[in-house]
């Protein structure tokens, strides 16, 4: 049975991500605003352990976010890896940056 709470968190789900990448200027939503809105979830219901783990997996997702956009101390540059990943054609690649945490 789905309840609201079901369609909560799968609306949250569904956004957030979009949300967070926005556009040049930042994040359309802060994750402050994300991060409220699913401990008002976990405040207001009571929530089932697959949707404790659901909102809990978007909760890491927000601190991982958080964590990418802060910037070192040190004038030291931040070096990503890239990682390569075979393309639809045979024999071409295409390139993912994504940094390590």
């Amino acid at each position: 049975m789905v309840t609201l709470i079901d369609h909560d968190i799968a609306h949250i789900a569904r956004i957030m991500r979009p949300s967070l990448h926005g556009n040049a200027g930042g994040p359309i939503l802060p994750t402050s605003y994300w991060r409220n809105r699913l401990h008002h979830l976990l405040d207001a219901w009571h929530v089932t352990k697959a949707q404790l783990r659901t909102i809990d997996s978007l909760l890491l997702e927000l601190d991982h976010y958080d964590r990418g956009q802060e910037r070192p101390a040190t004038s030291e540059p931040v070096v990503c890896p890239a990682r390569v990943a075979p393309a639809s054609r045979t024999g071409a690649h295409q390139r993912r940056h994504a940094c390590a945490t």
